[in-house]
């Protein structure tokens, strides 16, 4: 990998890093945060900072709207993966929500990538997709005992948010060329925010007033947001899609550190399994170079 590959992948992963602290700042949000509300703040406060920084420095031009449909293809599946990823960690916990969430985005990436440019991934990828596929069927087994289990619509949701997640990274990678990526991820979070504007006008925010909330919506909008996708973009300029999103892996691996660490969540022997397959075949996945598909 040159310089310029070791850079851009260095820049995802640091965002990734950034973005695993999203479900345990949402569980230590005040009472009366719901999640729905909690992923619409996040995209208008971080897509709002986006845009103003964006504008100020001029990087928004007219080679933007090039490609509108690609753009509000985009901003569906950034609004879709905040509602999907937020309920999901409310409903199965932190650890296993992220997990699948995040774990399940270099699957759909590799699939969206076949079925979109025909790309055909290589066997290793067909190993690594079998492993998690067989550790998402785990965590559907139901669990018994006092400690926390997996619930299938949790789960469900958190799958939406990995299609959704390696969706719109697909389609922002085809608005960088000729962009700036501030400006692109700029327009499609404001874009995104304003899609899920509805769920602000219904909803109580004044949880969001209080010292704790505005701590959660600031760190969600300006850091989790802003400034993780920022790096992310920029890294996307020198490296693939696929890879950018296998690399995102570090998301559900420090989201499952702070669950157990930080919010003291227990797992069954079950889900841990499950988990521990998920990762095995994101390990798998993960030491496949940038070219793994072959067209």
């Amino acid at each position: 990998m040159n310089s310029s590959g070791s850079h851009g992948t260095l820049l995802i992963l640091l965002a990734a890093v950034l973005w695993g602290t999203t479900g345990t700042s949402q569980a230590l949000a005040p009472p009366g945060a719901h999640p729905l509300t909690i992923g619409a703040l996040r995209l208008a406060v971080g897509g709002g900072a986006l845009l103003l920084l964006a504008l100020f420095r001029g990087q928004v031009t007219r080679n933007c709207f090039r490609q509108p449909g690609v753009t509000l293809l985009a901003a569906l599946l950034v609004a879709a993966y905040q509602l999907a990823f937020f309920k999901a960690v409310a409903s199965t916990g932190v650890a296993v929500g992220t997990m699948v969430g995040i774990g399940s985005g270099p699957l759909f990436a590799g699939l969206l990538a076949f079925l979109i440019h025909s790309e055909r991934p290589n066997r290793r990828w067909i190993a690594a997709t079998t492993l998690a596929i067989a550790g998402l069927l785990v965590l559907f087994i139901p669990a018994s005992g006092n400690v926390s289990h997996v619930k299938t619509t949790g789960v469900l949701l958190a799958l939406i948010a990995g299609a959704s997640y390696a969706g719109y990274t697909l389609a922002i990678k085809r608005l960088l060329p000729g962009n700036s990526p501030d400006a692109v991820i700029a327009l499609v979070f404001s874009l995104g925010a304003v899609l899920l504007t509805p769920f602000l006008f219904s909803s109580d925010l004044r949880w969001a007033l209080e010292p704790g909330g505005l701590f959660v919506v600031l760190h969600l909008g300006l850091i989790t947001t802003a400034l993780a996708y920022i790096l992310f973009a920029r890294g996307l300029r020198s490296i693939p899609a696929t890879h950018a999103v296998t690399l995102s892996l570090a998301e559900p691996l420090t989201a499952a550190t702070l669950g157990i660490l930080v919010l003291k969540e227990q797992l069954t022997f079950t889900a841990a399994s499950g988990m521990g397959l998920v990762l095995a075949g994101l390990v798998v996945l993960g030491m496949v170079r940038p070219g793994y598909l072959r067209t």
